[in-house]
């Protein structure tokens, strides 16, 4: 499918940290006892790795426990609305009804972010934290990732499917070092293709 917006990369920003650090504050503040943590992943988690400005923030849950109903209740006071898993097993999405979200006392208007509540130990939570953690840990690799964004992004500016299913091989080669089965890959891929 293709997207009228056109797809922009910027550099790092050492701000999205503190961005991060801010509304992760704000929303544990609200959820502690609630939740196990709140964990800054994707592009913008990566010093010196070109991304959208765009946060990606998890919100991890205890798969056993029947939180998540009081967690939608909450963010939902917070500004957020939940538009359900959108094809990925054990990960809710949700979307912030203005850019005063997380409401809080502040009266502020936040960097863009996507929000998910993810099981502990869920694949679409250890997809985030694994690619993150192993890019962190391997900057020569992280830089190889942002030439392809990069490269992607120019061949497809107005096409995130196909920017999305670009950077496929790429993250499931680092998956698969880290020892995800192909069976998790091909899951982790096809859900990416839906969402």
């Amino acid at each position: 499918m293709a997207f009228n917006n056109k797809i922009k990369l910027v550099a790092y920003d050492p701000l999205w940290a503190k961005e991060f650090a801010s509304i992760r504050s704000i929303l544990f503040e609200s959820l502690k006892d609630n939740i196990l943590e709140i964990e800054h992943v994707g592009s913008t988690s990566i010093p010196n790795l070109i991304a959208k400005p765009i946060l990606d923030i998890d919100i991890v849950i205890n798969p056993t426990k029947s939180q998540l109903h009081s967690v939608i209740k909450i963010l939902n006071q917070l500004g957020y609305k939940h538009v359900g898993d959108q094809g990925i097993s054990g990960r809710e999405a949700f979307k912030r009804t203005t850019e005063k979200v997380p409401i809080s006392d502040i009266n502020k208007t936040w960097m863009a972010h996507h929000l998910y509540v993810c099981q502990e130990n869920s694949l679409a939570f250890l997809n985030h934290t694994t690619l993150r953690d192993y890019l962190l840990q391997h900057p020569n690799e992280a830089a190889d990732y942002g030439v392809l964004k990069t490269n992607l992004a120019k061949k497809f500016p107005h096409n995130m499917e196909a920017y999305v299913s670009g950077k496929t091989e790429f993250i499931s080669s680092i998956l698969n070092k880290k020892g995800f089965k192909d069976s998790d890959l091909r899951k982790i891929s096809k859900e990416n293709k839906a969402s």
